[in-house]
């Protein structure tokens, strides 16, 4: 008796996806460069995994990131006019993925875990680095929209294990 049966195995990679040599060369480059992976919320509430971002240092601090024009983050967070951004770390793949529409959220996306409510949109609870955005302005930015806001407010804790997105997986950055 064979102890697998054929077609009981996980793959290793995604069985649907697009073959590299058949992906756009941006799409190529961008999946060679690591990302930090960031969660964006907006009171409403309603939030979506980022991570094209940068944060620029400045007086006022600055930060700019790619979104989807049609996602419920963007509906919320042009209605309210700020939102919240976090580092997410090693711990916090599912939430990424939830977040991202690649996993179930029973009960919508924030009835897992605890949220503590800001006046920029909800972040988990506990001792979390977070920075609460004011929206200054969009534009459309290839096929997403590119959001540039004022950091109005920033939150640290301690520096955790970031969530580093490289090549279509999540990788831990090595010591």
């Amino acid at each position: 008796m064979n102890p697998i049966e054929p077609g009981a195995q996980i793959h290793s990679t995604d069985p649907f996806a697009t073959p590299d040599q058949e992906r756009s060369p941006l799409r190529r480059l961008r999946g060679r460069l690591a990302a930090a992976v960031t969660l964006w919320t907006a009171p409403g509430p309603a939030g979506l995994t980022v991570s094209s971002l940068v944060v620029a240092d400045g007086d006022p601090g600055r930060i700019a990131g790619l979104v989807d024009e049609e996602s419920d983050f963007w509906d919320a967070a042009s209605a309210a006019g700020r939102f919240a951004v976090m580092p997410l770390d090693v711990d916090d793949q599912q939430l990424a993925d939830r977040f991202a529409g690649l996993m179930p959220a029973p009960g919508g996306l924030f009835a897992q875990g605890a949220w503590d409510q800001t006046d920029y949109g909800p972040v988990p609870a506990g001792a979390r680095t977070w920075a609460g955005c004011r929206l200054d302005g969009s534009l459309p930015y290839g096929w997403s929209l590119l959001v540039e806001a004022t950091v109005e407010t920033v939150q640290m804790d301690a520096a955790p294990d970031p969530l580093v997105h490289f090549r279509g997986r999540y990788r831990r950055l090595a010591d």
